[in-house]
């Protein structure tokens, strides 16, 4: 009896000494389980941090890759379009004027000098056919930039073309639009401004290019103007003038300013105030042709 007591003792004890260690294994395992949750969870934030990091250098990559890409074009010579019109240029004067005559204009008895010899600077004393060639040559490189076919009446000094062969050298090419570049003068010192000038609605010549003319005047006068910020005088319709009564072409004179006056003239001998003038003159022509 007392043998089968301690058997049944021993049976419990070690009963309870399998559940006792169970629970110590649970609560080991619980313990080892919320410290990984713990360690996990303070892992967490740099995890996260080290993920922004790598995004932010991705993003910072792309950036730099499309600016390099920018930069490349940026670097890449502009392509000129080709504007299929063409603009004849006319420098005014000579070195020397030539006082032999011709027509006025087609089949009229009025004569007048082929080519007058230009006034000169009264500050600069620069002739008024050098200043002409100076900005004319600028306004070809300008409209040739913006994709224009450029007509050049004269590029030196040294040629003997009067006033009715420069509009037949337009003529004969049917250019889009004629300009021809001159500078004023005046009795009066204090007389500034900028004109231009075509023919009148009942030019005996070529009244049939009285309206085109006119708005080729318009849009280079205005443009000028606000190029340069100098005063508008007006645009002069007159039909005295044979190198618009020779023309069968739109057609504009240009009268950029007056060298009588000694700042105006000295003005339009920097090279700032040349790229304004050109600049204007040049967004006039496009403003015609455009129209």
């Amino acid at each position: 009896m007392i043998k089968r007591k301690i058997i049944i003792l021993l049976i419990v004890c070690m009963i309870t000494s399998i559940l006792s260690a169970c629970k110590k294994d649970d609560n080991t395992k619980k313990t080892n389980d919320n410290e990984s949750k713990k360690v996990e969870e303070t892992k967490k934030p740099e995890d996260n941090n080290l993920e922004k990091e790598k995004e932010q250098e991705k993003e910072k990559d792309k950036n730099k890759e499309q600016e390099q890409v920018k930069e490349k074009e940026s670097e890449k010579p502009e392509e000129k379009k080709e504007k299929n019109k063409t603009i004849a240029i006319d420098a005014g004067h000579q070195q020397t004027g030539d006082p032999s005559k011709e027509p006025v204009g087609p089949n009229s008895s009025q004569m007048k000098a082929k080519v007058a010899s230009g006034t000169s600077g009264v500050a600069t004393k620069k002739p008024e056919y050098k200043l002409t060639l100076e900005v004319a040559l600028k306004l070809q490189a300008e409209l040739e930039k913006r994709g224009y076919n450029v007509l050049m009446i004269r590029k030196t000094h040294d040629v003997n073309i009067s006033n009715k062969e420069r509009a037949d050298i337009a003529n004969e090419a049917n250019v889009d639009a004629f300009i021809r570049i001159h500078a004023n003068g005046s009795d009066n010192s204090s007389t500034t401004g900028a004109m231009t000038i075509c023919q009148t609605e009942s030019n005996p010549y070529n009244a049939d290019m009285w309206s085109k003319s006119k708005l080729l005047s318009e849009c280079v006068l205005d443009s000028f103007v606000e190029a340069t910020n100098c005063k508008r005088e007006k645009v002069w319709q007159t039909d005295t003038m044979s190198g618009i009564n020779w023309a069968k072409v739109p057609v504009t004179i240009i009268e950029m300013g007056y060298m009588s006056n000694p700042d105006e003239d000295k003005l339009m001998s920097t090279e700032d105030y040349q790229d304004k003038m050109v600049m204007g003159m040049a967004n006039g022509l496009e403003k015609f042709l455009d129209s």
